[in-house]
């Protein structure tokens, strides 16, 4: 059984190997600076669908608090404390834009 599984882990990998160290072929060239863009560009993304979904949440928490003091304020930390995330995120991703504006990149 075992040396079944090492022989198909290694066909597979003596298959793909060539497909994987030909890539540049079929995507063409792909700088650094490219590769940093687009994972830039998805982590944004993924940010700003999370940064809805948790203030949804907070508003969801502001509905559940139903006038009790304890969780109109857990419902208001979680939106100050959600923007304050927002604001970070936003600097972090300009912080980024300004230095490879600055630097040509």
């Amino acid at each position: 059984m075992r040396k079944k599984t090492l022989f198909l882990v290694l066909l597979f990998g003596l298959s793909v190997f060539p497909l994987a160290s030909s890539a540049y072929v079929f995507l063409g060239t792909v700088t650094i600076s490219d590769l940093f863009a687009n994972v830039l560009d998805f982590v944004w993304m993924l940010f700003a669908g999370l940064a809805v979904i948790l203030f949804i949440a907070a508003g969801l928490l502001f509905l559940m608090a139903q006038g009790k003091p304890e969780g109109v304020e857990r419902a208001k930390a979680a939106v100050i404390w959600g923007t304050v995330g927002v604001i970070v995120a936003i600097v972090a991703f300009s912080i980024v834009t300004i230095m490879q504006t600055a630097l040509g990149v």
